[in-house]
């Protein structure tokens, strides 16, 4: 990241907002957002899905969810925040992630400009190229504050989106059984 254009950029904008850049409680703003970007947008940086790497051997080949995974993220649209849930599902096939490494995976793409539904796809590309598993399902549930503090102005609003992959695209009961345990 180029922290000089950040600032520059934090400093024009608020002079277009018609704000006093040398007003004390600004001084230190323009650095500030720049620190701050290395965090928010720290997922352009890497390939989240190479945590997924960390594997172990298992002969299970039933379901592994884990769900109530928290991210926020920034509209591409308004740079605003969307924050939620992340719910994801796998068939291991004669392999397992580490736990930590499915969060990590999905905090990765979180930390990005971007749209929930690319977001959603990414998680599931990702699963799907290094777990290669039997199947996948990936569900995102999030407020977009581009939704409740601008525009319509609807709080509380969630979007959901979700994508299925192989043994979940092919078998009803499977999703099922997916969003059961995702809403118990």
């Amino acid at each position: 990241m180029d922290d000089r254009k950040i600032e520059e950029a934090v400093r024009l904008f608020l002079e277009g907002i018609g704000e006093d850049v040398n007003r004390e409680g600004l001084l230190e703003t323009p650095a500030r957002v720049a620190r701050m970007c290395h965090q928010i947008y720290g997922g352009l940086e890497q390939n989240p899905g190479e945590h997924l790497l960390k594997q172990f051997d298992t002969a299970n080949d039933n379901m592994v969810v884990e769900k109530d995974i928290p991210f926020y993220s920034t509209c591409e649209h308004h740079l605003l925040p969307f924050f939620g849930k992340a719910h994801v599902a796998y068939i291991p096939n004669g392999k397992v992630a580490g736990l930590s490494k499915l969060a990590r995976t999905v905090e990765g793409f979180a930390r990005r400009a971007q749209i929930q539904e690319n977001m959603t796809a990414q998680i599931a590309d990702a699963m799907e190229e290094y777990l290669k598993p039997k199947g996948v399902m990936v569900m995102l549930e999030a407020e977009h504050l581009c939704m409740t503090m601008r525009g319509i102005q609807k709080p509380g609003t969630k979007t959901v989106t979700m994508m299925v992959r192989g043994a979940f695209a092919e078998d009803f009961q499977l999703q099922q059984t997916f969003l059961q345990m995702v809403k118990a």
